[in-house]
């Protein structure tokens, strides 16, 4: 039967699930006749308002579920009798005024809400004396948006949220919900259709995939890391990074994923034996296919959920701190995976993607393309970068894919791309939106990284934004990994006709501050490994990966290494397995692991190896034009007063005696790394630990050392003095 208060319209309006102003029909509403209150209870047997020792017993209105009752002034909880003997006690999310303040939502149209993690999404609080959990969802162009999950039985009819017009804003306060709960987003497009269910895209938990829901987090459980905001020039600092996939850096029984605790006991105090100082972890956000390695991301603000909850999470970072390791995340603000649980058309229209597919489309990864051109669309992402620096205190994040954001055209013909406002290829929204970012990380936690993997020769990449680049710390060197991998590739006969590439780097290396990658991107897609790469018989293949390692870690630029390359896995990384960790049973993987331990050992201790990174004077050649020989020298130099380092390359098999090198001062000079020692499974040839120098110019320096150089090999000699 109707109710003699409410609409026909609204009643039917709300048991069809299509009203678009739930609070102004439901919870108490002032008529002539009094204080009425109204609820929707779909599947009710009864409902009573309870205010303090008066129980008013509510009329059913509509078989569908809608009740209604005239309760004195004050406040009330509901008793529902849910039948068999099941009674819910509960205050009213529909008596709860408006929940977001003014200023929150100033922000959020601004798009500049800093702490947009923390207003948006599931938030455990606690309103008035009631603990619940508050949600908000930015959908401006549903018609309705209810929240649904367990404990409403999936029905949007029970929690219709109420929508700030002001921002495009859904907010709605559910009591007595509790840290676990699982939920969705229901809505209604903006032509009345329903929606497939929505995840939330700023939920901080998330299902373990297949299954989609997002799960409201338990905020208090995950620690709050010590606030640092120190400035740091981390170019003159010894940066050593371990790339590692954490789902299969080790596995378990039945080749199961480690969580985060049991792989934090073991790849821990592995990375600080290694003597890396950074973990760097390819995507942990959550992502619905564990085959996109996490490059392809739907929960900015949730780690992946079969790791462990989002306090695991946070254990390990503070673990790692706490042990002397840095953390830094790849982070994907390029693209996203169309999913219909996830952003793709979220309210109906292309919300966070653009409309025209010649924008917003990635052919190469089937996904689509963050619309960086709205202001709200860049607070999302910027407030996940904020919420990963500061919320879980990580050191730095890697934005990958950073060349496909840059130009309209990225792997694009003619006639399938749509040029900026001037007709150029350049992303202007992308440009800007990298600006913004860097610059927020700057002002809010200088202290941490912002590496950008950029394969092109777009100017100003590590420049600062206030100076017309797009801020970042460090970029990859694409180009380094490409010609140096393709020289070690070729067969040493033949190296003498690709010399440039090993030389060619230095001629761009100081017009920006770089990262020398060995990345995941080299060992996958038929790739094969590092070690499988090198040319020749068992012997010269290990040769010339210890070689290879000499040279990179002595070259300018701080370093990468993705896991498996430092115990010289032999075949190509598989995401489902493990690495082959029974490998360093044989003494040549175990070499290759000594060396790389050695290596990043002398990194840290030798300032000149590290301090000058980014500057000419940190670098001269000693042998640049030897093809014939297949022979590099160089020195390399810190600041005023630092002892300098002579390195020597000989990429050939054929051992060289007497070769001289010039060097800038005579005397004695140690010989303190060989990659040809025994330790390392060479053949030990070499100069004994000690050289003497003579002061006899030679290739441009005052004095010179006649060396013996072992074969694929590389050596590093210091003054004795």
């Amino acid at each position: 039967m109707a109710d003699q208060h409410l609409d026909p319209g609204a009643i039917s309006a709300l048991v069809e699930a299509r009203h678009g102003d739930p609070f102004s029909v439901l919870g108490p509403q002032e008529t002539g006749h009094g204080r009425e209150l109204r609820v929707m209870m779909p599947g009710a047997m009864g409902v009573q308002a309870v205010s303090g020792d008066q129980v008013t017993t509510l009329r059913p209105v509509h078989e569908a579920g809608l009740f209604a009752g005239m309760i004195p002034p004050g406040p009330y909880v509901l008793r529902i009798d849910w039948g068999n003997g099941e009674i819910q006690e509960t205050e009213d999310p529909y008596s709860f005024g408006l929940l977001l303040s003014d200023f929150d939502l100033y922000l959020l149209s601004e798009g500049t809400h800093q702490d947009i993690a923390s207003c948006l999404g599931a938030q455990p609080m606690t309103i008035d004396g009631a603990p619940g959990v508050r949600f908000a969802v930015w959908a401006p162009n549903a018609r309705r948006v209810s929240v649904v999950g367990d404990f409403n039985s999936w029905d949007g009819r029970r929690n219709p949220m109420r929508k700030r017009y002001e921002a495009g804003i859904w907010e709605l306060f559910i009591p007595r919900l509790a840290p676990g709960a699982v939920y969705k987003y229901e809505l209604l497009g903006p032509q009345g259709n329903l929606l497939p269910l929505k995840s939330d895209p700023f939920a901080w938990q998330v299902e373990p995939p297949p299954a989609t829901a997002s799960v409201v987090a338990d905020v208090a459980a995950i620690p709050v890391p010590p606030r640092r905001s120190r400035p740091v020039n981390h170019v003159v600092e010894p940066i050593s990074v371990y790339e590692v996939h954490a789902s299969s850096w080790a596995r378990g029984d039945g080749n199961m994923a480690l969580g985060w605790e049991e792989l934090g006991d073991k790849l821990i105090p592995y990375a600080v034996e290694m003597g890396f100082t950074h973990l760097e972890f390819l995507p942990i956000m959550a992502h619905p296919f564990g085959g996109s390695w996490g490059y392809q991301p739907l929960g900015q603000f949730a780690p992946h959920a079969p790791f462990g909850p989002p306090e695991h999470f946070a254990r390990m970072v503070q673990r790692c701190h706490e042990a002397g390791l840095g953390v830094i995340l790849d982070w994907v603000p390029a693209h996203f995976p169309s999913d219909q649980h996830g952003l793709a058309m979220f309210d109906g229209t292309p919300l966070y993607e653009h409309s025209d597919p010649k924008e917003g489309f990635h052919r190469d990864w089937n996904t689509l393309i963050y619309n960086l051109g709205r202001r709200e669309v860049r607070n999302l992402l910027i407030g996940s970068a904020l919420h990963w620096l500061e919320r879980y205190g990580v050191d730095g994040l890697r934005v990958d894919a950073v060349a496909s954001m840059l130009y309209r055209d990225y792997s694009r013909n003619e006639g399938e791309w749509v040029p900026n406002i001037y007709g150029g290829r350049e992303n202007l929204e992308s440009i800007a939106f990298l600006q913004e970012l860097s610059r927020v990380i700057q002002q809010r936690c200088p202290d941490r990284l912002l590496i950008a993997e950029e394969s092109t020769a777009f100017p100003g990449v590590t420049r600062k934004a206030d100076e017309g680049g797009l801020g970042f710390d460090f970029k990859w060197n694409m180009g380094w990994m490409h010609d140096t991998l393709h020289y070690m590739q070729t067969d040493p006969l033949y190296r003498r006709h690709h010399h440039g590439e090993m030389t060619f780097g230095l001629v761009y290396a100081f017009s920006e501050k770089f990262m020398l990658p060995l990345s995941h991107d080299e060992v996958v897609h038929g790739k094969g490994s590092l070690l499988g790469k090198m040319p020749g018989d068992e012997w010269q293949k290990f040769a010339n990966l210890r070689a290879y390692f000499g040279f990179m870690w002595t070259h300018p630029g701080k370093k990468l290494l993705f896991m498996g390359g430092e115990i010289a896995q032999e075949r190509e990384w598989n995401h489902d397995r493990g690495l082959d960790w029974y490998l360093l049973d044989d003494p040549r993987h175990a070499g290759v692991q000594r060396l790389v331990r050695d290596l990043n050992r002398l990194y840290r201790q030798i300032p000149a190896l590290y301090q000058r990174d980014s500057s000419p004077e940190g670098f001269a050649w000693s042998v640049i034009d030897d093809a014939a020989n297949s022979v590099f020298a160089y020195i390399r130099m810190g600041e005023e007063g630092e002892t300098p380092v002579l390195v020597v390359c000989n990429f050939t098999p054929v051992p060289r005696e007497g070769y001289t090198v010039g060097v800038p001062v005579a005397g004695e000079w140690k010989e303190i790394f060989n990659s040809d020692a025994a330790i390392y499974g060479g053949s030990n040839l070499g100069n004994g630990g000690l050289v003497r120098g003579a002061e006899e110019a030679s290739h441009g320096h005052p004095a010179s050392l006649t060396l013996t150089l072992p074969p694929l090999a590389t050596i590093i000699l210091t003054p004795a003095g």
